[in-house]
């Protein structure tokens, strides 16, 4: 697959080939959202969401006490695993301090709605996506990029071993397949981070998740058999792992991929040009928590939510101005770019002509 440079993407889309977005600068966006308070803090604005966020997970509970030992209990385990994807919003705004401004505060609002709630390590996670940001769709240095089995590039694949090569054949539907298994994947990558000494405060989240761990279990074998109790968990996870991934697939999954050893890139232009929004309303910003307007949380990651869709529409006023490309589609069109780039990145694996791709790709870069 010929993969055009992202700069390349740039100077295409102005007439006669008259690089596009060089005039364009983040200091002056940034001074009009400053201009309008976007990225001043509103510590009451969370507080409704955490108290909303709380009456969810609190008609979870009721409804399990009241329902019993009945297989009506799975629509009880979806539901939790649509509370836990949206106190994820709560750590995710906390971590990048658009929440509060006291840093106590904030980290104890992650480490409760990471490890406790869901059995998420929150020191592996600021590390993470923090790297994830000043690098978003790098090859090299986005770990969201790293740490899948999907391919975005065809030189990942020879990486790929055993049964990952058949995920990467059939990855445009392996991709959301394989997202039941995400909250799993969490767990996991939570203990193998707390335990490898990657976190700050290990006792601390060791604590909260083992806490988790007991209540979780404890209610489960006590007031449910067996059999429903386990699959109570596994479909309580298996439904907070496809809620986790229709919040990040859509973002920058099918936008430009960039590699190499530097960055070329503005901070702007690496932010708008490998991101992706999904149009807004009420419902999508409920469901996606702020995060289908993907372009501003990615220029501007202290914002506070509620700022966030005046902020798009001054960045989009400034990206027409200046001719930076900007990609905002619906919801179910944002689905589709995904699976189709999915497909198209992994068609010479169908093919079988992998190594000849792989070197007229390197043949084109030199």
């Amino acid at each position: 697959m010929q993969r055009p440079h992202i700069q390349e993407a740039v100077a295409a889309a102005a007439p006669g080939g008259e690089r596009t977005g060089a005039s364009a600068t983040f200091a002056e966006l940034l001074k009009r959202v400053k201009a309008e308070g976007l990225l001043d803090l509103d510590p009451r604005y969370y507080v409704g969401k955490l108290a909303l966020n709380t009456a969810l997970l609190a008609v979870g509970f009721v409804a399990f006490f009241e329902l019993g030992n009945t297989w009506w209990q799975l629509l009880t385990a979806v539901w939790m695993g649509l509370c836990g994807g949206q106190s994820a919003f709560m750590w995710h705004d906390a971590g990048h301090k658009a929440m509060f401004r006291s840093k106590k505060a904030a980290s104890a609002v992650g480490y409760v709605h990471a490890n406790l709630v869901n059995g998420v390590s929150y020191g592996w996670w600021v590390n993470h996506h923090n790297r994830h940001h000043s690098n978003p769709n790098h090859l090299d240095m986005d770990p969201d990029i790293g740490r899948r089995t999907a391919i975005f590039d065809i030189k990942q694949y020879p990486t790929r071993k055993g049964t990952q090569k058949l995920v990467v054949r059939y990855q445009s539907v392996m991709f959301f397949v394989l997202l039941v298994l995400e909250g799993f994947k969490m767990l996991k990558t939570a203990v193998v981070s707390i335990t490898g000494g990657k976190t700050k405060r290990p006792l601390l989240e060791t604590s909260l998740i083992l806490l988790r761990a007991a209540i979780y279990l404890t209610c489960a074998f006590t007031f449910l058999s067996p059999g429903l109790a386990v699959a109570f968990i596994v479909v309580q996870h298996a439904a907070l792992g496809v809620y986790f991934g229709m919040i990040f697939a859509p973002n920058h999954k099918g936008m430009q991929v960039r590699d190499g050893e530097e960055e070329t890139l503005d901070w702007l232009q690496r932010q708008v040009l490998t991101s992706r929004n999904i149009r807004p309303s009420l419902f999508i910003d409920f469901l996606y928590g702020g995060l289908n307007y993907q372009v501003e949380h990615h220029l501007f990651p202290a914002m506070p939510q509620k700022s966030l869709p005046r902020a798009r529409e001054l960045t989009m006023e400034y990206c027409a101005e200046r001719g930076v490309p900007y990609h905002e589609v619906g919801f179910w069109r944002s689905y589709r770019e995904v699976a189709s780039f999915l497909h198209k990145v992994s068609a010479p694996v169908r093919r079988g002509d992998v190594d000849e791709q792989i070197r007229r790709q390197a043949m084109e870069a030199a």
